[in-house]
């Protein structure tokens, strides 16, 4: 996956500006930046949600938004998303809410189906829920029911958005191990973004820092965390606001 030159803006607002990214098959990088820096539309833009104003996104040299509306369809298939805070569907449940991409996109029969939901769920480390509805589950709970959705396509790509936000400190030791494992098990692309050190450190093979529109450092976990880049330090130490400006001061970024 390539994106180059990729820019977005919402009225006046730029969010992405010209911003460049290589993600190699079965990498997995965390994308780390303050909130409101853009995260959720780099994402995206990755999986066709967003079409750029400027530049291109390549999958597998491919390029995106130049092909048919049909062959984009068999593109983002290949593709398994978890949301902000699973983003289940309330009326349906746990089993249902795994279901569905399989309802949509294959010819599994029933039993096919189930036996896949139960499947998902284990490797999520979850059994036996499928019958309860998403409001009786906790929030680390429905993060991995949302896990095992992504999942359930079998996507060559897993992205997910923020997994850990506004989880206590255990739960989220928990979805990072889980996450850990259907990186082993699965060897998928990954790309998470986040703003947890801690979580980033533990699921990935390289660290992207977002800011101002642009991935301004790309490093392997221990190097940015050893990094002297004062942009870095800045993103470490938790400097900065949390409004969507710039978190580094002036002579960093210049």
């Amino acid at each position: 996956m390539r994106l180059s030159g990729v820019g977005k803006s919402f009225g006046t607002k730029v969010v992405l500006d010209g911003l460049d990214l290589s993600v190699a098959k079965g990498d997995s990088i965390v994308i780390l930046g303050k909130s409101g820096t853009g995260k959720s539309v780099l994402l995206k833009h990755m999986i066709g949600l967003l079409a750029p104003d400027a530049g291109t996104v390549e999958i597998e040299g491919e390029d995106f938004w130049a092909t048919s509306r049909s062959r984009r369809d068999e593109i983002r298939r290949r593709f398994g998303m978890s949301f902000q805070e699973g983003a289940l569907f309330d009326s349906m449940t746990v089993g249902e809410n795994i279901a569905f991409p399989l309802k949509r996109h294959t010819k599994m029969s029933p039993d096919e189906v189930r036996a896949r939901v139960a499947e998902c769920l284990a490797l999520v480390r979850l059994h036996g829920i499928e019958s309860k509805r998403p409001s009786e589950l906790s929030g680390g709970m429905r993060r991995r029911v949302g896990f095992a959705r992504a999942i359930a396509l079998q996507p060559e790509v897993l992205l997910f958005d923020e997994p850990t936000t506004g989880l206590d400190p255990i739960t989220t030791d928990v979805l990072a191990r889980v996450m850990i494992d259907l990186r082993d098990r699965m060897n998928p692309t990954m790309v998470t973004i986040t703003h947890d050190l801690k979580v980033a450190f533990e699921v990935a093979e390289r660290v992207a820092l977002l800011d101002r529109g642009k991935i301004l450092v790309d490093l392997p976990p221990r190097e940015f965390e050893a990094s002297d880049d004062p942009r870095v330090r800045a993103f470490v130490r938790g400097d900065g606001s949390e409004d969507g400006e710039s978190s580094f001061p002036e002579e960093a970024t210049a």
